[in-house]
């Protein structure tokens, strides 16, 4: 065939297609969430639907209605802050696909995250203030003897030459959250960046780490692989008493059992809503009575902490424990605190409302910063 009868078979199946999508109006985007006077305006495009549900994670589900253009929408009025939501589509869990912020998650539905903006008091808005600096590291790990990452804020005007080295601030996330959680979720340096330009917290280096492989490998990690590179990259501290680790749900158990079985590393230690009481051995079977279940968690206890006693009050600067008054950990938290006392050990309760979300833990994470490395 020549080449003009190619161009002409081209051109005869080209043309047709060109004139049909040119037939097909185009519809406008979909803009969601918007932020209005009224609250959040929610929007999803699905015109064959018969059902979509608004679920805003620890705040409420609502039924959206469909206007004659197929676009389903929902105005939720909220506090503000910044929220975990996702559609529910005819039983379908999907992300919101016009909004571009999506929550960093791990073997799990996604979830789309809503800013509702609210005054400059407020720790995680976006204020006039010096920035700091994110940087991603991913690195082979022969503990775990795979792929890992972590991710490590260094804060405004960070000296690598500084004669005083930085404190190091370990920040653990939680079950299907990932290295990046408590960037995205919880605008952890954004608040960091405000508390230290309000001269509330000392200039530090955060870390977040990937927390899956188990209590064991992960404290190896950290003690093994993860604090020679930062020290060895960053003009890190080795002091013990430079040094923290905090972390939330799975995390908070970690950071609790990383922190606690090893003083000589760490003077800081503290949980938000932690899943305590499930390692150590094994899990009472649901139907046991609230007694067994204590006395199970209680021996979970001394498994994981076998060398844990009054004396750990001397080495820690700051035990900390928070959990929401909702919060479905909040019995684990109880019984922690109680072993706690029962070995003399010193810890700061902190009680909060609110459920298992980031809402609070943001909040915890404001409060506990500036009590760290003074």
């Amino acid at each position: 065939m020549t080449l003009r009868n190619w161009l002409l078979l081209f051109y005869c199946i080209l043309f047709p297609a060109a004139v049909l999508l040119a037939q097909v109006p185009r519809m406008p985007p979909v803009k969601s969430p918007e932020v209005t006077e009224g609250g959040l305006i929610f929007r999803l495009r699905a015109p064959n639907a018969k059902e979509v549900i608004l679920d805003i994670e620890g705040i409420s589900r609502e039924t959206m209605t469909k206007d004659e253009q197929g676009v389903w929408s929902f105005t939720k009025k909220l506090e503000p802050d910044v929220y975990d939501y996702a559609f529910v589509v005819d039983g379908l869990r999907i992300p919101d696909p016009a909004n571009p912020v999506a929550k960093p998650c791990y073997q799990c539905n996604g979830q789309s995250l809503a800013h509702m903006p609210g005054p400059a008091s407020l720790s995680w808005e976006i204020k006039d203030v010096p920035r700091g600096l994110i940087n991603h590291h991913v690195y082979r790990s022969a503990v775990m003897g795979e792929d890992r990452d972590y991710y490590v804020y260094l804060p405004p005007n960070y000296d690598p030459k500084r004669k005083e080295p930085y404190p190091v601030f370990f920040l653990l996330h939680g079950a299907t959250g990932t290295a990046l959680s408590w960037i995205v979720n919880a605008q952890a340096n954004i608040i960091l960046d405000n508390l230290i330009a309000e001269g509330k917290a000392k200039p530090m280096i955060m870390v977040n780490t990937l927390g899956y492989g188990g209590n064991e490998k992960y404290t190896a990690e950290v003690l093994q692989e993860i604090i020679p590179q930062l020290e060895k990259t960053y003009n890190a501290a080795k002091d013990r008493t430079q040094r923290a680790i905090v972390g939330l749900s799975m995390g908070g158990g970690t950071a609790f059992y990383t922190g606690l079985n090893n003083l000589d590393h760490f003077a800081y230690v503290g949980g938000f809503s932690s899943a305590v009481g499930f390692g150590g051995g094994p899990r009472p079977a649901t139907t046991a009575s609230p007694e067994e279940q204590t006395k199970a968690m209680m021996e979970s206890f001394a498994k994981s902490y076998p060398k844990l006693d009054e004396s750990a009050n001397k080495q820690l600067k700051l035990l900390w424990i928070s959990c929401g008054a909702d919060d479905f950990l909040l019995q684990n938290n109880k019984n922690f605190k109680d072993y706690l006392t029962s070995k003399n050990v010193k810890f700061k309760e902190v009680n909060t409302p609110g459920g298992h979300t980031f809402m609070v833990w943001r909040r915890n994470l404001t409060d506990i910063a500036p009590l760290l490395f003074r």
